[in-house]
């Protein structure tokens, strides 16, 4: 029997104009979305130090999630042979027969061409580039080219789940500045250890259908190690952008400090027990925390109430430490 036999067997008929929505919603993988939405909302916040137009965040925020949603949907389509192989992928919408590869794709057109002519009138031309710019790294750099062929896949790749603070700082700014390619890169090293911490956990997955996922080539004890150096980058890495490029201030820098710290000590109780799902579990799951109140330091950290108080709290505290300095040689 032929796969494609196999799919017609398992299509599902829908049954209301409810059930299509929900199984296009589906198709774009909507968990995902809401973490590259609160990285664009903070760069757009820092870049506009605390003062942004709500509407063109709101805008912003659309266009990504359209973005997002239309690089997820060519995702499945291009995945949908191994995704039939996968218990627990088995049943989204392309493989179980939901919805055609066809009507996938114009989905994810339209989609596309949505996000780029929104964000290109609300906000500029650089902004709905870059978009499209994340679309193609997922699309053609991690989808279809790496992976499927490198254990390296999420590390090249992941660069498209760092793009969304660039599109929400060139949407403010107009351009890009040092403090918006430290974000980038930001991003770009956490995710490394924030996806293999997953794929140990479903790496029996990844190896029935011969997707080369860290822990599948190198094993539990090799990746522990990469997330471990990764993690070691990550954290002087963020306190960067208060120092010294000064695009963040002390709230932000002692909240990327304590962030850090605890990413860390996670990523060393797995190096010590690399084999410990719980453990990988946790570093996961922690991993999704830390980005969403990293971003959140930064929005706070750069409203001016904010930065009024760190001012006055800075001026007292040198006032105070004034009789000491002057005592020294």
């Amino acid at each position: 029997m032929t796969q494609t036999t196999t799919w017609n067997e398992a299509t599902r008929h829908h049954d209301s104009i409810g059930s299509v929505i929900r199984s296009y919603v589906q198709l774009t993988k909507p968990r995902i979305i809401p973490l590259l939405l609160i990285e664009t909302a903070a760069a757009m916040w820092v870049a506009g130090h605390g003062e942004v137009n709500v509407w063109l965040v709101l805008t912003t925020l659309l266009s990504g999630t359209l973005a997002a949603a239309s690089a997820q949907t060519i995702n499945c389509v291009y995945d949908r042979d191994i995704d039939f192989d996968m218990e627990r992928t088995r049943h989204r919408p392309i493989p179980s027969g939901r919805i055609q590869v066809r009507d996938a794709l114009v989905f994810a057109g339209v989609l596309a061409a949505l996000a780029f002519g929104l964000q290109a009138w609300v906000a500029n031309l650089l902004s709905a580039f870059l978009a499209m710019v994340g679309i193609a790294i997922y699309v053609g750099v991690y989808t279809t080219w790496l992976k499927r062929s490198s254990p390296q896949n999420i590390v090249i790749g992941g660069a498209a789940g760092a793009v969304p603070p660039l599109v929400g700082w060139a949407a403010v700014t107009g351009e890009l500045s040092l403090a918006a390619w430290l974000f980038f890169f930001i991003v770009f090293i956490w995710t490394p250890p924030h996806f293999w911490g997953l794929a140990m956990l479903i790496q029996d997955d990844y190896a029935k259908v011969n997707v080369p996922m860290m822990p599948v080539i190198v094993g539990d004890e090799a990746t522990a190690r990469q997330i471990w150096y990764y993690t070691l980058v990550l954290v002087p890495l963020t306190l960067m952008m208060s120092y010294p490029l000064g695009a963040t201030g002390a709230v932000y820098a002692l909240v990327a400090l304590a962030l850090g710290a605890k990413f860390i000590q996670k990523a060393w109780a797995l190096l010590k027990a690399p084999s410990d799902r719980d453990l990988a579990k946790g570093l996961f799951k922690y991993s999704i925390l830390y980005m969403m109140l990293l971003s959140a330091g930064m929005v706070v950290d750069s409203w001016p109430i904010t930065q009024s108080w760190t001012a006055q709290l800075s001026g007292q505290l040198a006032g105070q430490l004034a009789p000491f300095v002057s005592l020294l040689p």
